[in-house]
C-alpha cells in the first residue's frame, strides 16, 4: 500500500507542484542575502555573477520544461506519514527533498565540484530549502501534497497545494522585495536558533503544521483562510531565508 501511495504522489506531483511559486522562492533568496557574511557574499558573487539569490531561487522550476532535468522532478518533495519519521518512511528511489538537500550540502562543503556543477548545486540548494519549508512539500496520505484536495479560492476552482504555493502570497499584491522587507529582520538570538536546526528538523516542522493547513471546512476558501494562515506563510518564508544564509555562510563564509 505504501508503495502505491508513493507512486500516486510521484506521478501527480510531477505535473502540479511548484512550491511557493516564483514570488515565494524569491522572497527566500532575498531574505538570505540580508544574512550572508562578507566572505560568503564575495564567493557567491564570483560564482553567480550578477545573478542574485532571489533570481537564482526559481531555477529548479524554470528547467522543468527541459527534459534534460527530468531526473530532478522528485527532489522537490518527500512523503512522511503522520506519526512516522523520515527513517521509518518508504524512500523514493528517484530521490526526495531531504536526501537531496543533505547530499548537496555535503558536496558543496567538500569543495570538490567543478565550477558548473557547483553553480548548479547552489541553485538547487536555494530552491529546495524553500521547498522543504512549504508544509505541503513534506506530504502525507494519498492526496499528492494537497494537489488532490480540490477547493474554491475566492470562487475559483483550484487545489490546496496551489493555494499555499501561490494564491495566498500573490493575493497580497506585493513584489518579492516588498514582501521580504515587510517581514522585518529577526534578532540575533532568533537567527542563531533558526540556523542551529538541520534539514530533518525543517521537515519535521512542516509536518507539525498539517492540522492547520488542512483545516479547510467544506473547501470554500477566501479571506478567513488567508487571514488565519498568512502568519505561517510569512514565518516559513523567513525561516527558509535565514536558514539558507546559515548554510551558505557555513560553506563559503569561513
Amino acid at each position: 500500500m505504501k508503495s502505491f501511495l508513493l507512486l500516486v504522489f510521484t506521478t501527480l506531483i510531477t505535473f502540479e507542484s511548484f512550491a511557493w511559486g516564483a514570488t515565494g522562492h524569491r522572497v527566500t533568496g532575498f531574505i538570505a542575502e540580508k544574512h550572508l557574511n562578507a566572505k560568503a557574499k564575495k564567493k557567491l558573487r564570483a560564482l553567480l555573477g550578477q545573478e542574485s539569490l532571489a533570481m537564482a531561487a526559481t531555477w529548479m522550476d524554470d528547467v522543468r520544461s527541459d527534459s534534460t532535468y527530468d531526473y530532478m522532478t522528485d527532489w522537490h518533495w518527500v512523503t512522511v506519514e503522520t506519526g512516522a519519521t523520515y527513517d521509518q518512511s518508504t524512500k523514493n528511489p528517484k530521490g526526495d527533498v531531504i536526501m537531496t538537500l543533505e547530499r548537496i550540502i555535503s558536496e558543496l562543503k567538500s569543495g570538490k565540484l567543478d565550477r558548473k556543477k557547483e553553480i548548479e548545486a547552489i541553485k538547487i540548494l536555494i530552491h529546495l530549502i524553500g521547498d522543504i519549508h512549504q508544509p505541503l512539500h513534506v506530504g502525507c496520505c494519498d492526496d499528492s501534497g494537497g494537489n488532490r484536495v480540490k477547493v474554491k479560492w475566492f470562487g475559483q476552482e483550484t487545489n490546496l497545494h496551489t493555494v499555499w504555493d501561490t494564491n495566498m502570497i500573490d493575493g497580497t499584491k506585493l513584489s518579492y522585495t516588498e514582501f521580504g522587507e515587510a517581514l522585518g529582520v529577526p534578532d540575533a538570538a532568533t537567527v542563531k536558533r533558526l540556523q542551529a536546526a538541520g534539514v530533518r528538523d525543517w521537515a519535521t516542522e512542516s509536518m507539525t503544521h498539517r492540522k492547520q493547513v488542512y483545516d479547510i471546512g467544506k473547501g470554500t476558501l477566501s479571506y478567513d483562510y488567508s487571514y488565519y494562515n498568512m502568519p505561517l506563510v510569512r514565518e516559513r518564508l523567513q525561516q527558509a531565508g535565514v536558514r539558507l544564509a546559515g548554510v551558505l555562510n557555513a560553506i563559503y563564509g569561513k
